[in-house]
């Protein structure tokens, strides 16, 4: 265990701007990660859908839901 958090703690000791930036030199790396999840959530497809399909269609069911409820 010991030896596996030295390796973490060298491995992030490489990434530059420690002494300017400190912890925040991370966030471009966390900026591009969100980038990339946002991309695969609109453009990949996973059998017919992609991520946005289904959220549009379960938000139209649910609006549906509460209207029927409502009347």
């Amino acid at each position: 265990m010991f030896q596996k958090s030295q390796n973490l703690k060298y491995f992030l000791s490489l990434v530059p701007g420690k002494r300017r930036f400190g912890m925040y030199r991370f966030l471009p790396l966390f900026f591009c990660v969100g980038g990339g999840m946002e991309w695969i959530m609109i453009n990949v497809r996973i059998g017919k859908e992609t991520f946005y399909d289904v959220y549009r269609r379960k938000q139209s069911e649910r609006q549906y839901e509460a209207k029927i409820k409502h009347d």
